[in-house]
């Protein structure tokens, strides 16, 4: 690809690069291909890997829980990265990171940021310095300087996408074309297929709190999931509950295990509205490591989520997921349509909650 972004001549000669990324699970999910891919195709350049925290707070008592953001299990797991970057949720901690990775003296800095791109501009050329630099870039206002003087640090830059140039693609499809005009190399469609690697013992772990919550080896498994980062695409806990409980009035699932997925500061909420354990109801939330989730996952015979990374992770441990979506952001469905049910709002910016649990019925028979 003659008229790559990033100079062939400039990665012949690269010993490292450095991506910045504010990833989300979902992101790395169909990103990680994108990486593994970069390193086949350039093993003499070491991959570093700026994870951004866009949650940065002067607040301490928010630190421990950012420090523990699971994606950091996973991207240090990988084994794509020789330097990972994941202590930038405090404005201290930001500052530090920076320095050293000014020290690194980067010859080549990406930006994959699609919030705040203009802000993202800077701090890619700030970490590297006199390195070849690039960003993504969105049009800007006549009048807004910020934002112009922010592009001008860019040597390059990838356009910004919108819903309304898809064309039906696919994010991984999107993700890869970025790699390509970036460094000319090609991803295909069977390569963009999400994996995760789960470690024996997370796997061994699973089946033993299967065991420990009195699971019996072998039941049938479904694993429910109602929470989202935005209320928008979340669903009522309560519905995920009497979802289960209506399953198991049908032959089907008489004798299937609900797990219940909880993120942590709901677990009080969700005990109020069932005991745990009881009529197959089983409370769960990865709160020790990543790969409880995708190891737990695995083991069910049906996942149902909304709009967050689990249905996105049903698709690499291949299990049959129903996927509970907003009409805003298609390139964000499942990839894998033959093992997937889409249920989507009826209204163009309507809510998740416009999905009724009669309607989820339908959707696993």
């Amino acid at each position: 690809m003659a008229d790559q972004l990033v100079p062939a001549e400039l990665l012949e000669k690269a010993d490292k690069i450095l991506f910045v990324a504010h990833l989300a699970l979902g992101d790395f999910t169909y990103m990680q291909n994108c990486f593994r891919a970069f390193a086949e195709a350039y093993p003499h350049i070491r991959m570093h890997l700026w994870v951004d925290e866009v949650r940065r707070t002067s607040d301490a008592s928010q630190w421990e829980y950012l420090s523990k953001y699971s994606l950091y299990d996973w991207v240090k797991a990988c084994g794509l990265f020789d330097k990972i970057y994941d202590k930038t949720y405090s404005p201290a901690l930001y500052k530090q990171s920076i320095s050293q990775a000014q020290q690194e003296q980067y010859p080549i800095v990406v930006s994959f940021a699609v919030l705040r791109r203009h802000l993202y501009a800077e701090l890619a050329r700030k970490l590297g310095h006199n390195g070849f630099v690039v960003g993504q870039k969105k049009r800007v206002r006549l009048l807004d300087i910020r934002k112009h003087l922010a592009y001008r640090k860019l040597d390059a830059h990838i356009p910004a996408y919108s819903t309304s140039d898809l064309n039906g693609r696919h994010i991984s499809a999107i993700y890869a074309g970025w790699f390509e005009q970036l460094f000319g190399m090609a991803i295909p469609e069977a390569h963009r297929f999400p994996y995760i690697d789960i470690p024996q013992e997370w796997q061994r772990r699973a089946h033993e709190d299967l065991r420990r919550a009195g699971i019996p080896e072998g039941s049938k498994l479904v694993f429910l999931n109602a929470f989202s980062k935005s209320e928008e695409r979340s669903w009522p806990l309560e519905r995920m509950i009497e979802l289960a409980q209506r399953m198991r009035e049908r032959s089907a699932w008489k004798d299937a295990h609900f797990i219940i997925n909880c993120v942590p500061e709901k677990m009080a909420q969700a005990r109020h509205l069932f005991t745990d354990g009881a009529y197959g109801l089983h409370l769960f939330s990865a709160d020790e490591n990543f790969f409880q989730l995708p190891a737990t996952l695995a083991l069910c015979s049906l996942i149902v989520s909304v709009e967050t990374a689990i249905m996105h992770l049903a698709n690499a441990v291949h299990v049959p997921v129903v996927a509970l979506m907003r009409q805003t952001s298609p390139e964000w469905e499942p990839i894998d349509a033959a093992s997937s049910k889409v249920l989507r709002v009826r209204t163009r910016k309507g809510w998740v909650t416009e999905i009724s649990v009669d309607d989820v019925l339908i959707g696993v028979e």
